[in-house]
This record gives structure tokens, C-alpha cells and sequence, in this order.
């Protein structure tokens, strides 16, 4: 029945327009518009049992502390007691979906044993042992290529390593094409033609060139245990696609050369997805790991051809199943490549075109490359935590803008994009770390830890534009440090998070409405240079707990009384949330009115 409520709220929309005034500066008030293809309700996994016990002990179901983030990078791990804790701890603190770290296909050359070399020259060891019948795997291959005709060649090599383990729908073309167990690794070698054409006739009699896929994979499948472990704890996963091979002049960009042979591979472990994974609840999806600024000339990149060739083929072998990537930004005034909120909304459609389903930006804090703040902060020294960054300088000075302006453009676009029949959802990705830290969290590189207060800023300027909120990353950042980011949450998730505040009237009385989390039984607090206001939502308002499904889970919407006419035209107020125990927004929000 939400779609009755969204069209009721529609139409009261219209009619109450001109007494919707109070806005975050230059946000006109927007409702959801539907694609005239309607995207797919989510419905969230539900746990199998409140508790489970195996090998690796006891392990709860139940969320204990739902925070605003709902969604988690994690990375591959060989030990699969730590994917159960892993999830375990996500779901703990509200997270419904996991997205796996990928691995990259590479091209590779070979000796003239066959023998795969790395990429400084030396024996590959992860491929060396790659061995049938006293042949490497390149030239065993060559010779069954050549026993079907003399002239079959092996033109070009690729590896792909993952921790994954494939069925026989992997293979379009056995016995030619098949898995070779080697120890404890298991080998797929794939055979097609350079241009991606994968000819399905599977005619070697011909005399051509191929190229070789040399998959080192596991003989236990890592996606079948996480979609396992999906189904116990209620939780979606996102497994990555292989990332395609980089232009070596350009390594932001995907190498042409090589997309063909990228979209055999995609098509390929997707088919075999097919057969296996598609009736799955625990599979959300799959993701493209390759990263791509989101900038004026994103149309002219390659990448996008990665990303409009992989959905094609979702939408072959696992519909209503979407792609996610997720792009970064890039604010900064003193680089030439900083982009402004409406090039970046430019990139946002172009990637759209491509039919991924999901685009989750980076929201680029932690790195750095954007900053939080209000429009009235334009002249506020930015946090001394983002000086290794962009100096000690004024946030207007180091940058086109908030990453609160490059969500509301983006969620603009997205609105054009769904008119054009483009199903796309936009997620925020907060980054759960900082640029540096005397500690750094991850194995390699110098980003810190963050902390909570921090987290829910990001969330603040995130506000009401996405569908959803995720964070890079669960392993490491969310976990490093004393107290972790983890503890801080599990402490402290019921502390309001206030995202959105705008004047609505509710005859007879005008007044204020709030969009945020935690905010039941909550006190709303304005403040403006004549004053200050306590607003009980249970005494004198209202609240619905129940968000919209254009808004993230927990989302929650109160309205309070407020006159406005004593709150000057044009000043800024101070909007906080306050709950019973005592706990309130760390982030006020920043509205003024506009006419």
C-alpha cells in the first residue's frame, strides 16, 4: 500500500508548496518520482533462527544496535570462522548487506615452457604448479587446441585469481575447456575468441586464435558460504565481478584492448551464477569494483563500456538482479580535475546509461577530497584532520562544495534518469576512516581511524537524497583502534541522527518537520538569533516510524509546531534532536528560510 501513500503524499505536496520555505540553501523540496517501469520492492533477508552454533562456536541473529549504515565492504578471507564473525558483528549493528572486495583479470605473458610470468618478469607462484600430463597449463592447452587443428594458436594469456570454486556451467565448451585439481588449488581454464564473440558452437576445427582464462580458484566455494551465511543472519551479499585490466598509460581507465576478453569472463562466472545462485535471496546482486572519478569527461571513459557490457549480461543470466559500483568524487579547488556538484551530476546520468542499477558514491571524506559542512560554513577553518589534504585553509577556499551538495545534485539527476525509464538507485557510501592516523588501520597505506561522531556527520549530509547508506569499510576501519568504530556504535546507536528539516503546515497550525533516525520520544530544539525553542515530538507533534521506500531503513519523520513569522527571512537556524536519555544530534542541522 506504500505506493497509495506516496501518491497521496504527492498530491498534498502540490497543494501546500508555497508554505514550504525552510530549506538547507538552494534545496527546492523534491518527492520521489516513480519510473513508469517500477523498480523492484527490496524486501529485506529475514534470519533462519536467532541463533546458530557450528565448528567456529555460537553465533547470534538478532540485531543488537541497528545504526544508520546498513551495507559493508568486506575482504576475502581464507578462514571461515572469521566470515561468520564478520557478519555476525554487521548485522549486530544493523548492516543487511555485504559487498566482497574483488580481484582483477590481468594479462600476463608466458616463457616458452608456457609458464605464467608475473609482472615483473619473474615465475608467477601462484601458477606455476598449473600443471597436466608434464605440461604446463598454457601448453597443454595449446596442444589440445592443435590436436583439433594445426593451426590454433594461443594468442594472449590472462590469470584470475579468487577464492571461489565454479560449476561445470562455468564451461561452454568442455572437454576443451575444463577444471584441473592441482593440490589444494583448482585450476578453470576458459578458452575463447579475442573479440568476446564466445562462439558457442564450439567448432576448434577451424584454425584461429584464442585467448587463454587461467582461473586459479579453491575447490570450496567462498560465494556458496557466504550466501549461507547470508541466509542464517539475514543479510545480503554483493559479490565482485572480475575488475578489468588498466590502460598502462592511463591506470584510471580500463584498457580497450582487453575488454573482450573481460566480458568472456564475465559472461561466463555469471552463467554459472545462473544455474546455482539465481533463486537465492542472499544474493543482492554483484559488483564492479572498477573505480572511475565522477567528472565532466566520464562519458568518453571505457570503463563505462565494462560497465554497460556487464549489465547487459546481469540482465541476460540473473535478472532483477542489479550492478553496483561505486565512484568517487573529487571537490577540491586546487587540482585541475576538482569537479563541481553539476559535472558531477552530468557523470552520475552517463553512468546511469550504462544500466547499472546501483551507483553508490564515495562520499570522498575520508580520503579527503571532500569536506562536510553547511553553506554558512563556507568560511570556517576545514577539520585539522583533512589538512594533511588540502592545507590549513577555509572549507570555501579548499572546495566546489559539501559533500551535502553533490547528493542533492546527483539525487536530481537520478530523478531525470528514472523519467527516462532508467531503473537506478542512489546509495551514499561513507568512508569510515580518515586521510591519516598515527595508527593507520589498514595493512598498507596511512588512513586512520575515525569515530562515531564523525560517522554520523556523514550521515547528516547525506540526508534525504539516497536510498540507502554504506561504508567502506567493515574490515579494518570499522574494527581498528581503541574503542573500535564498531564499539562506539554498539554504545551509542541510539543517539538521534537529524537529516532533513523543512517548514510544513498542518492545518491550522504551520510548523517544522524533521527526517532522521532515533527520533521517537524525542525533544526537537530551534534555535535563531531571537531565541531558542524545546519541542516535545509525543507532547505536541507527531511521528511516523515507518520511512518511505525512497528513504533508508530506520528512517523516521516528526513534525512539531513553529511559527515562523518571529525567525527572520534569510537568517539560518539551528535544528537538534534530543531523546530522553539524554543522548542528541552531534550535527545541528543548518535551514533558513527562503521566501
Amino acid at each position: 500500500m506504500r505506493w497509495l501513500f506516496l501518491l497521496l503524499g504527492a498530491v498534498i505536496l502540490a497543494a501546500v508548496a508555497a508554505v514550504i520555505i525552510v530549506m538547507p540553501e538552494n534545496e527546492p523540496v523534491r518527492t520521489a518520482t516513480r519510473d513508469p517501469k517500477p523498480t523492484p520492492v527490496h524486501t529485506d533477508p529475514t534470519p533462519m533462527v536467532s541463533e546458530f552454533s557450528d565448528d567456529c562456536g555460537t553465533f547470534e541473529t538478532k540485531e543488537k544496535a541497528p545504526y544508520a549504515v546498513t551495507g559493508y565492504w568486506i575482504t576475502p578471507k581464507s578462514n571461515p570462522c572469521t566470515w561468520r564473525r564478520q557478519l555476525e558483528e554487521i548485522h549486530n549493528v544493523g548492516g543487511d548487506t555485504v559487498i566482497r572486495i574483488g580481484y582483477g583479470l590481468q594479462f600476463r605473458f608466458v616463457d616458452g615452457d608456457g609458464r605464467v610470468k608475473s609482472k615483473d618478469g619473474d615465475l608467477d607462484p601462484l601458477y606455476k604448479d598449473c600443471v597436466e600430463d608434464g605440461l604446463s597449463c598454457h601448453a597443454a592447452a595449446e596442444r589440445d587446441l592443435k590436436a583439433a587443428n594445426p593451426d590454433n594458436r594461443i594468442g594472449r594469456t590472462y590469470v584470475y585469481r579468487t577464492d571461489e570454486s565454479f560449476g561445470e556451467n562455468l564451461f561452454r565448451c568442455a572437454p576443451m575447456e575444463r577444471s584441473i585439481p592441482v593440490g589444494k588449488r583448482l585450476y578453470f581454464r576458459v578458452l575463447a575468441p579475442p573479440d568476446g564473440s564466445d562462439d558457442a558452437t564450439c567448432d576448434f576445427t577451424k584454425g584461429r586464435t584464442y585467448d587463454l582464462i587461467l582461473i586459479a580458484g579453491a575447490p570450496e566455494d567462498s560465494l556458496t558460504q557466504l550466501l549461507d551465511l547470508g541466509d542464517q543472519f539475514g543479510v545480503q551479499v554483493f559479490p565482485a565481478l572480475p575488475l578489468a585490466p588498466r590502460d598502462p598509460k592511463t591506470p584510471t581507465r580500463a584498457n580497450p584492448k582487453h575488454i573482450g576478453t573481460l566480458t568472456t569472463l564475465t559472461r561466463r562466472i555469471l552463467q554459472d551464477y545462473g544455474v546455482r545462485f539465481a533463486e537465492r535471496q542472499s544474493l543482492g546482486g554483484v559488483y564492479q569494483p572498477f573505480e572511475v572519478q565522477m567528472s565532466a569527461t566520464l562519458a568518453d571513459n571505457p570503463t563505462l563500456e565494462v560497465y554497460a557490457g556487464q549489465h547487459e549480461i546481469v540482465d541476460q543470466e540473473l535478472p532483477d538482479k542489479p550492478i553496483l559500483i561505486s565512484p568517487y568524487l573529487d571537490a577540491r579547488k586546487r587540482v585541475a580535475f576538482g569537479q563541481t556538484p553539476a559535472q558531477v551530476a552530468e557523470a552520475f546520468k552517463a553512468l546511469a546509461r550504462t544500466g547499472v542499477g546501483i551507483i553508490a558514491p564515495q562520499d570522498s571524506r575520508g580520503t579527503g577530497k571532500v569536506g562536510l559542512y553547511w553553506p554558512d560554513q563556507r568560511d570556517d577553518e576545514v577539520d585539522e584532520r583533512l589538512r594533511p589534504v588540502v592545507g590549513e585553509t577555509t572549507y570555501g577556499t579548499a572546495y566546489h562544495g559539501s559533500t551535502r551538495d553533490y547528493y542533492r545534485e546527483m539525487a536530481a539527476a537520478r530523478e531525470e534518469m528514472l523519467q527516462d525509464n532508467y531503473q537506478v538507485q542512489l546509495w551514499a557510501n561513507v568512508e569510515a576512516f580518515e586521510p591519516s592516523g598515527d595508527k593507520p588501520c589498514a595493512p598498507q597505506g596511512t588512513r586512520g581511524k575515525t569515530d562515531k561522531q564523525r560517522l554520523d556527520q556523514a550521515v547528516t549530509m547525506a540526508g534525504r537524497y539516497v536510498q540507502k547508506i554504506v561504508s567502506y569499510m567493515w574490515s579494518d576501519f570499522m574494527t581498528c583502534g581503541s574503542p573500535s568504530l564498531e564499539t562506539e556504535i554498539t554504545q551509542d546507536w541510539q543517539r538521534p541522527i537529524a537529516v532533513d528539516a523543512i517548514r510544513r503546515s498542518r492545518e491550522p497550525q504551520d510548523g517544522l518537520e524533521v527526517r532522521g533516525y532515533n527520533l521517537k520520544d524525542g525533544t526537537v530544539t530551534v534555535e535563531w538569533s531571537g531565541g531558542s525553542v524545546d519541542l516535545s515530538v509525543s507532547a505536541v507533534g507527531w511521528l511516523d516510524e515507518d520511512p518511505l521506500e525512497e528513504l533508508p531503513e530506520h528512517m523516521q519523520t516528526a513534525w512539531v509546531p513553529f511559527d515562523w513569522s518571529q525567525v527572520t527571512q534569510g537568517e539560518w537556524v539551528r535544528v537538534r534532536v534530543k531523546i530522553p536519555s539524554g543522548q542528541s544530534t552531534t550535527e545541528p542541522l543548518h535551514v533558513r528560510i527562503m521566501t
